[in-house]
Formats: structure tokens, C-alpha cells, sequence
């Protein structure tokens, strides 16, 4: 079947059903990073630049190995290697690089909105991978998928999400992706790690309670405090945090039996997580999350360069 998109920056423009095509073209590639030989040609000749102008670990790292398992040809560029330090324009240096015939382009960005803004220079297909404090569609996809290989559903589902909201991209994209799948959401957190406007994200309910709407949830995702955004003393202390909002061996007493946590890391253990709640063996996804961040960057890679439509199968 078809897939009706060019581009991958805000997940407020796929339905549900567009998620789950992405989702189930994912389990197809599962079995794909099963095999000894983890590479098939289904995107053979396809060109794809990578433009990380800000650091990743995890996120590059899965772009860059579904794009070899899908047999791309990739540009990794960004930083501090490219013309743009000489005071080169955002544009021009697109335009330099469309001028090679690309195909996509993935950009993780410290600016908000840069994604949009290359999309309306370019021909090639965009994958958000990251931008400033606004959005990354492609971890709110393998987060969903984690949390649907692991509960068998996700309509229905109570999701809470607790930690530095205010600056978190994660949550910029994942509380709409919940909510388009059917969840319940509710942001756990003190007001100074709140957007201004909270309901904008449209969760269900906003607290700063964690232990009273622990028992109530299903997932309990936890974000990484992000002091390289911080501004000023939003809390005392990392101490008091941990206190407030970590999720802690003592707490697990407060969470349902079949709860699940999930995390994009970095993890700051003993702050968010303790050691033993973030290495859970029957609670924590969080290596879940990343193995799923291969499965469903190669599935985004797949549908939005049309492999679909080329009659190929994983």
C-alpha cells in the first residue's frame, strides 16, 4: 500500500492509521536485524544526507545504520565541518547539497523549525530528527512501538509522563502521538519544568503529584532533566528531585504490576531513574527503545522514498 506522505516533521499530520503503517512496516524489518546478514536492497541507489547540527548518539547512530541496512548511499554532514561557520546561510547550504540529486534529508537541529524551513527549499523528502525544544516525530514512533510490542495495544492505554516537559522535544511529539492512538496522558512535574502553556500539548491532566497517579498508569515515561537548556534554578537540588519526581526502587510499591517505564536517554541515573528501576528485567524498556529505533527509522526510510510503491517486501 502507498504511503501518503513526503516528509516526516510533525506527527500532528499522520493519522492513526498512518502510524500504524509505520509501526507494522517495522515488525516486517525486525526480522530483517534478525539476520546474520542484516541488509536488503530495498532502497538501493537512494541517496540520503544526514545534517546533524547538533550532537546525537542514539538517534544518528539508528539513522545512519537503517540507512545500510536498506543499502542508501549516505552524507554525513553537519557541525562544525561545514560552510555554515563561515557564515553561510541555512539555505544556500541546502541548495548546495540539492544541487547533488539528493533524495532525503534527515536534520536534527538546535532551532526550532528548521526542519519546515529546509522542506520549503528542497525536493527531497525531510525527516525531523531532533529541533531545538519543538518536535522528533521519529523517537515518538519507536516509543509507540516499544510500548505496543509490549502491551499488544495502545488504545486505551494510561500514560504518564514525568520530568523536564518544558524542554523536551520528546514530549513535543509523543503526548500528540498518544493521543492520536487512542492513550490517556498525563505530565507529572513541577511548574518550572512545565511549558507555559501546558494544555497545548494536549494531554489529558497536568500534576506535580508522581505518587498519586502512579498506581493509575500503565507507562510511566521518564524524560532526562536537560541542563544544557536550563535556565536559572528551576529546583533546589538534584537531590530534592529525585525525591519529588524520580522513579526509585521505593516507588515501584506505588506502580501497577504489569506497569512498563520507558526513557530516551541519556539516562542521569539517581535523578530520574535509580540503577535498579532503569535496569528493570521485566519493567524497563529502555533497550527496547533503542533496537525499535532501527526497526522504525527503516520503516520512515522505506515508505517515504516510496519502496511501497516499487512492489518490494521486507
Amino acid at each position: 500500500m502507498a504511503f501518503n506522505h513526503k516528509n516526516l516533521i510533525d506527527i500532528r499530520e499522520y493519522s492513526a492509521d498512518d502510524i500504524m503503517q509505520l509501526l507494522e512496516t517495522a515488525v516486517s524489518f525486525m526480522e530483517v536485524n534478525e539476520r546474520k546478514i542484516k541488509k536488503v536492497p530495498l532502497l538501493k541507489g537512494m541517496t540520503v544526507v544526514n545534517m546533524f547540527n547538533e550532537p546525537s548518539t542514539r538517534t544518528r547512530s539508528s539513522f545512519e545504520l537503517a540507512e545500510k541496512r536498506l543499502s542508501c548511499d549516505s552524507l554525513n554532514f553537519g557541525g562544525k565541518s561545514t560552510s555554515l561557520v563561515k557564515g553561510e546561510s541555512l539555505v544556500d547550504t541546502l541548495e548546495t547539497l540539492d544541487a547533488y540529486k539528493i533524495d532525503m534529508v534527515i536534520v536534527r537541529d538546535k532551532h526550532a523549525g528548521v526542519p519546515h524551513l529546509i522542506s520549503q527549499h528542497t525536493d527531497a523528502a525531510v525527516i525531523d530528527a531532533g529541533d531545538g525544544k519543538h518536535n522528533h516525530p521519529t523517537q515518538a514512533l519507536l516509543d509507540l512501538f516499544s510500548i505496543w510490542r509490549a502491551k499488544g495495544t495502545l488504545e486505551g492505554l494510561s500514560v504518564g509522563i514525568v520530568g523536564d516537559i518544558g524542554h523536551s522535544r520528546v514530549a513535543g511529539s509523543l503526548v500528540p502521538a498518544l493521543k492520536i492512538m487512542g492513550c490517556t496522558v498525563t505530565l507529572i512535574a513541577p511548574n518550572t519544568l512545565l511549558p507555559a502553556m501546558p494544555e497545548l500539548l494536549g494531554a489529558d491532566a497536568v500534576t506535580a503529584d508522581l505518587d498519586a497517579v502512579l498506581p493509575e498508569l500503565d507507562v510511566v515515561y521518564m524524560l532526562r532533566i536537560q541542563r544544557e537548556r536550563l535556565e536559572g534554578a528551576p529546583f533546589p537540588s538534584l537531590r530534592e528531585y529525585n525525591m519529588l519526581f524520580g522513579l526509585t526502587r521505593q516507588r515501584e510499591q506505588l506502580m501497577r504490576p504489569d506497569a512498563i517505564i520507558c526513557h530516551p536517554g541519556p539516562i542521569n541515573r539517581g535523578v530520574e531513574l535509580d540503577s535498579y528501576m532503569a535496569d528493570h528485567p521485566s519493567r524497563s524498556m529502555i533497550l527496547d527503545q533503542v533496537y525499535a529505533g532501527i526497526c522504525t527509522r527503516m520503516a520512515a526510510l522505506y515508505l517515504l522514498l516510496g519502496g511501497s510503491e516499487n512492489g518490494f517486501t521486507a
